[in-house]
């Protein structure tokens, strides 16, 4: 654990030092030490916070925001009407919090909270605590909150909860007050209506007391092992027992969220990687499960070497995959998964959520603006690593992503990816465009910049922005300085428009000794195009024609012509006539360019 966590500490000591976003880089701090009691009894819990807060801005600060994300399931919170009346509802909440009884529904309430020992007046509008200081913190300066709070954990809608589908006792997500960001945007007290989640660095010291019988597992590092049975060597002191509840002792350093899970029949299991990281795996004790989970541990063990390899070190000692939840969601060292699934399924949603660790929690991106880059840049690196450790063998390991992206596109319902992630009209319109579209986005680079340039792009983003809060910017950033290509416009089509590439092969004539060919951008996005010719007698070579505003140009990608610039919208392909005549020519053959309508990509001569 030394050699991590000294590792973790050599990058906060940088991080102020970076760039970001045209300004000078710093980011705020907070460290918890929480101590809860859980009764099993009525699903509720007395806690007890003591948060320091380090402002690292240049601004002086005279309000704080704390999630209190518990409220959003009931009646007719945020969550409980967007529900019911957005067209098409997520399956799993639909109008279930509105029918949510008093000892169902989820909470989570201050009873009192004090800055530097002075009571503070704070209001609670639904899911976010609007806090008064007593006494402004400058920038470069701390305060300390002292916060006693109650909860109350909901029936299991959406991600939190307890009696999941699959019987999983306590699923505790965003179950604790947790300070909201604040960076050179500002704050970032979002309401939790539906989406992710975006949280402030620090240490976390959290204390569980529970019923002995229960089995915990998650975020950080457990202290008292022996004391609560948990199956690790002794690493720390005990804590007393109080009466039949035993009391969990975890901390986890340079996080910026802390879950946990709990149920009385885990199975836990652990095995070391390659990489000397504990992989735990909680499970219930059902056999109709066990054998995938036991099968599950080999290939998490190749993710992470997978993940390693093609992002970077994963920084902390351990990470464990959890059944619970809803689905799957990641969170700081661990996921929660459902794991009654066939064993392709389950390998899966793993390798998703795990891919995660990288992109969300130690790129800690914001998912309400940004989601894209999490859910899309996870999507593209998972569908990587599974078609290499299952060896599924697909040429195009994104081409389901590249399907959604053209659906979405030619449906009229597509908005920017720079819509807030609660704003979306539909559903499934977010979704495809995090996930797909935010896929695409970066195989897609791969096909502008080459795949070896692509690889060492994630490298370095990984290396230059682990532990901070990289906006889009500064990653086509990175992706500049290593390509050497110009890129802006990319991230700007891409992301801020809804423009879309169309490519036509338009015409072919014959000239003298020459044969030409007439393209068309019929789209608003440009792009470098690979132009395809083939002959009779089966010989083919292609053509390369670079995009002007690049100025670059992609190597081994063909023979280079003249660049084209985006403002004409034809362009003449001239080539010599060959010996043997044209049978065909096809724009962009690797199919890695995301056009619209590829069925005006390829012209087959004498048809």
């Amino acid at each position: 654990m030394l050699r991590k966590i000294i590792t973790i500490s050599l990058v906060l000591v940088f991080t102020a030092t970076m760039a970001q976003n045209n300004t000078g880089y710093w980011q705020q701090h907070v460290d918890y030490e929480m101590e809860i009691d859980f009764d099993a009894g009525s699903y509720q819990y007395d806690g007890e916070q003591k948060l320091v807060y380090s402002n690292n801005s240049p601004d002086t600060l005279s309000r704080v925001f704390y999630h209190m994300y518990f409220n959003a399931f009931q009646p007719n919170s945020e969550m409980d009407i967007r529900s019911r009346t957005i067209k098409d509802p997520d399956g799993r909440v639909k109008d279930r919090i509105s029918k949510l009884s008093e000892d169902e529904i989820g909470f989570m309430r201050p009873k009192s909270l004090k800055q530097d020992g002075k009571p503070l007046n704070y209001e609670l509008v639904g899911t976010v605590l609007e806090v008064e200081l007593d006494q402004p913190i400058l920038p470069g300066e701390s305060t300390t909150f002292m916060m006693e709070f109650k909860g109350q954990v909901p029936v299991q809608i959406r991600r939190s909860g307890r009696n999941n589908a699959e019987g999983v006792e306590l699923s505790m997500t965003q179950w604790y007050p947790k300070m909201a960001e604040y960076d050179f945007e500002g704050w970032h007290a979002d309401p939790y209506i539906g989406r992710e989640f975006h949280g402030v660095w620090g240490d976390f010291d959290v204390k569980i007391t529970i019923d002995k019988d229960f089995i915990l597992g998650g975020t950080g590092y457990i202290q008292n092992p022996n004391e609560v049975g948990y199956g690790y060597e002794d690493e720390g002191v005990k804590v007393k027992r109080r009466g039949k509840k035993l009391t969990w002792h975890f901390v986890a350093p340079n996080v910026h969220d802390f879950t946990w899970a709990a149920d009385k029949e885990y199975i836990h299991d652990q095995i070391t990687g390659t990489d000397g990281t504990t992989l735990h795996f909680l499970y219930k004790d059902n056999e109709d499960i066990k054998e995938n989970w036991k099968k599950l541990q080999s290939k998490t063990s190749d993710l992470l070497d997978y993940f390693n390899e093609h992002i970077g070190d994963y920084p902390y000692d351990q990470y464990s995959v959890i059944q619970g939840g809803d689905g799957g969601m990641e969170y700081a060292m661990c996921t929660l998964i459902t794991g009654e699934r066939k064993f392709g399924s389950l390998v899966g949603v793993t390798a998703h959520e795990m891919a995660h660790a990288w992109f969300q929690h130690i790129l800690a991106t914001d998912e309400a603006q940004h989601e894209w880059m999490d859910e899309g840049f996870t999507s593209y690196i998972s569908g990587q690593a599974m078609n290499e450790i299952m060896d599924q063998n697909e040429e195009n390991p994104t081409a389901g992503s590249y399907r959604g992206y053209v659906s979405l596109a030619n449906s009229g319902y597509e908005q920017p990816q720079t819509t807030h992630a609660d704003r979306y009209q539909y559903n499934q319109a977010y979704g495809i465009s995090a996930y797909s579209k935010g896929a695409v986005f970066l195989a897609q680079l791969g096909y502008l910049i080459g795949e070896e340039n692509l690889s060492k792009t994630l490298n370095r983003y990984f290396d230059d922005w682990k532990f901070k809060h990289p906006t889009p910017n500064d990653f086509i950033r990175v992706a500049e300085k290593v390509s050497g290509a110009e890129l802006s416009w990319y991230l700007n089509d891409w992301t801020r428009t809804t423009n879309t590439i169309d490519y036509s092969v338009k015409d072919v004539s014959t000239e003298s000794q020459n044969t030409i060919i007439t393209l068309e951008r019929i789209g608003l996005t440009p792009m470098p195009l690979e132009v395809k010719v083939s002959y009779e007698g089966g010989t083919s070579e292609t053509y390369y024609i670079p995009l002007r505003i690049m100025r670059w140009e992609k190597p081994e990608a063909g023979k280079v012509v003249e660049d084209w610039a985006w403002a004409y919208p034809t362009y003449e392909l001239n080539i010599p006539t060959k010996r043997f005549s044209i049978e065909k020519i096809e724009i962009d053959p690797s199919g890695l360019m995301a056009d619209v309508n590829r069925e005006n990509n390829v012209k087959v001569m004498n048809e």
